[in-house]
């Protein structure tokens, strides 16, 4: 049985959409479905012309809910373990996929569910979802990124209240906390998700990918070390035939024609 897949876009084909699809339990995921998300994942690695990847459920009511808590319902502590490096593959498959990533989130996007959105790069999020990390109200707590993403993208304060209240937030609370890229009405979702993924799609994906990863080794970093690691990113866009073609096209007044060379 399917429960991810993924497409092109037939109007964007630079453009992909993995979709979620276990909707009688909200997405929540249990190991074949973490399998397929990894191999999604490997799938979309090996695709050419894909520049950008969206995340969405195909439902409304949810994005995801985390893992399954019915399957793991007397699982003995080896079998905990073993099913969870499945789900850390999984988080990071995700997370390291070279090109930009947008979770499209409506309904819930809970528990491993939301640590799903913090393992993409960026957010558009409808007035109607909910956001939570409840793990610590079940004995135990985020595996997925959530103690390691979520303060270096809301700060450490915001996140501790997050994770140790284990408390819902409405989509308005999560982007002023800085969460969110688009908030918007259901209704225009996807319009707000072409919007943001468009024109990065459009942009040398060279350049896209090597950014997402300077801004991912970079944070944090002691400064000389950061400053030297950023040229050496830099200089890996210099060497390609994209940067030729997007100072020709701007001298000749004309759309880049970006290869990915």
């Amino acid at each position: 049985m399917t429960f991810v897949s993924w497409h092109r876009r037939s109007d964007e084909p630079a453009i992909a959409e993995i979709v979620l699809q276990r909707p009688e339990v909200l997405n929540a995921f249990h190991t074949e479905m973490a399998r397929q998300l990894i191999r999604v994942c490997q799938e979309l690695r090996e695709q050419s012309g894909v520049r950008v990847v969206g995340l969405r459920s195909s439902q409304a009511k949810a994005f995801c809910t985390g893992a399954d808590l019915k399957e793991r319902n007397g699982l003995s502590e080896a079998a905990w373990h073993a099913q969870h490096r499945v789900f850390e593959e999984m988080f990071h498959s995700l997370g390291d996929l070279p090109f930009p990533t947008i979770a499209v989130i409506d309904g819930y996007a809970l528990a491993g569910g939301m640590e799903l959105a913090l393992n993409c790069d960026l957010w558009v999020v409808s007035e109607k979802a909910v956001f939570g990390l409840p793990e610590v109200t079940r004995g135990i707590m985020p595996g997925g990124g959530g103690t390691r993403l979520l303060a270096r993208r809301i700060g450490i304060h915001r996140a501790k209240e997050m994770l140790l209240t284990g408390g819902r937030y409405t989509a308005r609370e999560v982007a002023e906390m800085g969460l969110v890229n688009r908030l918007v009405p259901p209704e225009e979702l996807e319009r707000a998700f072409l919007e943001l993924a468009k024109p990065i799609s459009q942009n040398a994906p060279l350049a896209a990918r090597y950014i997402k990863q300077a801004v991912e080794e970079l944070w944090g970093m002691p400064r000389e070390e950061a400053r030297r690691r950023e040229i050496l990113w830099y200089d890996r866009c210099v060497d390609t035939e994209d940067r030729l073609e997007g100072i020709s096209a701007f001298n000749e007044k004309r759309e880049p024609r970006f290869q990915g060379r």
